[in-house]
């Protein structure tokens, strides 16, 4: 399964998106992932400084 985002807690500041590798997330307001280009590689998860993103199992 590819990250999610708590669009509740999510500030839209980009710190994820600027990690992702592959480039799966873009930011308007808040941040959204593409499941199709997500790898699950968890760099997003670490970086997010509101701990709005997870990994679903």
């Amino acid at each position: 399964m590819a990250a999610k985002v708590d669009k509740e807690k999510c500030t839209g500041c980009g710190s994820c998106a600027d990690v992702c590798p592959v480039e799966a997330i873009t930011v308007d307001d808040v941040a959204s992932v593409d499941p199709e280009e997500c790898t699950e590689c968890g760099a997003c998860v670490d970086e997010c400084p509101e701990e709005a993103i997870s990994l679903d199992d």
